[in-house]
């Protein structure tokens, strides 16, 4: 028998919280539902009287949005996730900021993965850094930061800083000027689609995202993009035109 995992849900709009209760109820009886809650101001109160382990959080309600919950705790024991009607563009902002959501109307098979990927995470707080990210995306549509969840913790990098990023099986090396390599659990294509409002990243060949502010030179002959802090990048030759035409544009 699964563990019960202690919950609640923070929605100002009633048929959201009901549509939500009732997919736990029905797929998910692990999911202990201890309180509903219409506001920051309320879930801020039910979660120091009953400690839950998981929060379904909606960013939109009024006076504070979902993320400023955090403003409230010195210290945070539990895990968010967040419930959202934002369009795609504000879906990146939670990607690029590596917190997890679900896209109303609900989907049971996305709301199912949320649920998976929460038990498979040993750590379950959520960094007060991933918010300040996820607020700089929503507020502006070409914000600085992304987090990189890496063995060794998240880590808040400045997106102009990839110089760029190279596949490795399911996980992505991101290289960084002036910094150590992150490698992080994501496969490249989750970085090709995060980034794609960023001009400056170009997807090069299979294994290779490069950051064109950061080239030297690249040799069509070789396949070969050089870059800062003495990298090469793989260019292939199905892309060696179309790149040559986005760099002559720069």
């Amino acid at each position: 028998m699964n563990k019960k995992i202690r919950s609640i849900i923070v929605d100002d709009e009633e048929s959201a919280r009901n549509v939500l209760s009732a997919l736990l109820n029905r797929y998910h009886p692990e999911i202990e539902i201890l309180d509903r809650c219409t506001n920051v101001e309320e879930a801020v109160s039910s979660i120091k009287k009953l400690n839950p382990e998981l929060v379904f959080l909606d960013i939109e309600m009024p006076r504070f949005a979902g993320y400023e919950i955090l403003n409230f705790f010195d210290k945070v024991e539990f895990k968010i996730i967040f419930v959202t009607a934002y369009d795609q563009y504000a879906i990146k902002a939670f990607e690029l900021a590596a917190l997890d959501y679900l896209l109303k109307p609900i989907d049971p098979d996305r709301l199912a993965q949320a649920i998976e990927k929460y038990r498979e995470q040993t750590e379950g707080k959520i960094a007060s850094e991933q918010l300040k990210v996820l607020k700089e995306h929503l507020d502006s549509p070409q914000s600085l930061n992304i987090i990189l969840p890496s063995k060794n913790g998240s880590q808040s990098v400045k997106i102009s800083s990839i110089i760029g990023m190279e596949a490795q099986e399911s996980y992505t090396r991101v290289l960084i000027e002036n910094a150590p390599d992150i490698l992080v659990s994501k496969n490249l294509k989750h970085f090709e689609k995060s980034l794609s409002e960023y001009p400056f990243f170009i997807r090069t060949h299979k294994s290779w995202i490069v950051n064109s502010n950061h080239m030297i030179d690249f040799s069509k002959s070789r396949l070969e993009i050089r870059l800062k802090n003495n990298i090469t990048a793989k260019l292939s030759k199905y892309k060696k035109v179309e790149f040559q035409e986005l760099i002559t544009k720069r």
